[in-house]
């Protein structure tokens, strides 16, 4: 292995880290990688990031030994490519956290922030084979190793919580009357609905859809024949992927009619916390249909569980039920079943 590819190798180790899915350093990986990063962008994430994936400018400036200037150019560059986040936080310092190549990061980034179509998808069809490409590995590897990496799935915490619609179709807000007294404890709860989430949020922005355009790329065209900008994110996160140019900011208003196309066309709304934690903020919200969606597709692949949080389960009301099967067809983890004219719930799924 020659010096510079070494040094490839050095910083995709470091972007993996960043991250919650085990790559190995492969030629695929190593490929994607210098797709993106220039030899001097490779040697700043080693410099400043093998031990911490987040950073103070006064933290940044002491390690790099650069200039403020420097810096943000260097910064800026990583952050269009979808490999820094750079926001401030609450005290109004400039923070700068690595980000990972999926999950979320460069991947998410590069097929969010224009619908893939025309001469766009010969564009990124390189990039998009090879993430197939490494998402296979990825496929293997665990496969291969399956009882080494149950510690690490049992403790990984979800990633995203599914967030139920309220109201019918009339949009009047839907009653479950369960005839029993309930003790509420003093405890502040994430947001319930989609709704909730975007009226209390004043930043908001919207992307297409990555895994939808992805798997365009890839010609797989959605079988849910679902909208495409319909990516959801809120403050801090909505500032930088608007600043990056991969989203562009809306009203809530225009949010809120997005959100009614999403639901007419029986997407699944995905809430996704910061810190994986979903006692705090949510930064995003994905509307996802269940053959597109990455998540879905890691897991019907063996690559990673179905790690979701949700406050409800399903239940079926049999007297009610016709047998249609529009919640078999809708039911994006196949835990529904049309069984003698009726829907069951399967309780390992669901």
């Amino acid at each position: 292995m020659d010096t510079l590819t070494g040094k490839y190798a050095q910083a995709a180790d470091i972007i993996v880290r960043a991250g919650i899915l085990p790559f190995v350093i492969s030629d695929t990986l190593l490929e994607i990688v210098k797709i993106y990063l220039t030899e001097e962008e490779i040697d700043f994430i080693i410099k400043n990031f093998d031990k911490e994936t987040t950073l103070s400018i006064d933290q940044l400036k002491e390690k790099s030994g650069l200039s403020t200037a420097d810096i943000e150019k260097m910064t800026d560059g990583l952050a269009k490519k979808g490999f820094i986040f750079n926001q401030p936080n609450t005290k109004g310092v400039m923070i700068y956290r690595l980000l990972p190549l999926i999950i979320v990061g460069a991947f998410e980034y590069t097929f969010m922030k224009e619908r893939m179509q025309g001469e766009k998808i010969k564009e990124f069809e390189k990039i998009a084979k090879l993430y197939h490409k490494l998402l296979e590995e990825l496929k293997d590897t665990v496969q291969g190793q399956y009882d080494a990496f149950i510690p690490i799935f049992e403790v990984q915490p979800a990633p995203d919580r599914t967030v139920p619609v309220f109201t019918n179709e009339s949009g009047k807000p839907i009653k479950i009357i369960i005839n029993e007294t309930v003790k509420v404890e003093e405890q502040v709860l994430p947001s319930r609905t989609v709704e909730d989430i975007i009226r209390k949020n004043d930043d908001i922005a919207v992307g297409y859809c990555f895994c939808r355009n992805y798997n365009k790329v890839l010609g797989h065209d959605c079988e849910t024949n679902a909208p495409n900008e319909v990516c959801f994110t809120f403050g801090k996160s909505a500032r930088h992927v608007v600043n990056q140019g991969f989203a562009r900011k809306i009203t809530k208003e225009e949010a809120l009619k997005i959100l009614k196309q999403t639901e007419e066309a029986g997407l699944i709304h995905k809430a996704i916390h910061n810190g994986s934690n979903i006692m705090k903020e949510e930064n995003s919200v994905c509307n996802c249909c269940k053959d597109c969606c990455d998540a879905f597709t890691l897991w019907r692949n063996g690559i990673t569980p179905m790690i979701n949080s949700t406050n409800y389960l399903s239940l079926i009301d049999e007297e009610e039920c016709t047998g249609c099967g529009e919640c078999e067809t809708r039911c994006p983890v196949d835990a529904i079943k049309i069984t003698d004219d009726k829907a069951k719930r399967e309780e390992q799924y669901c």
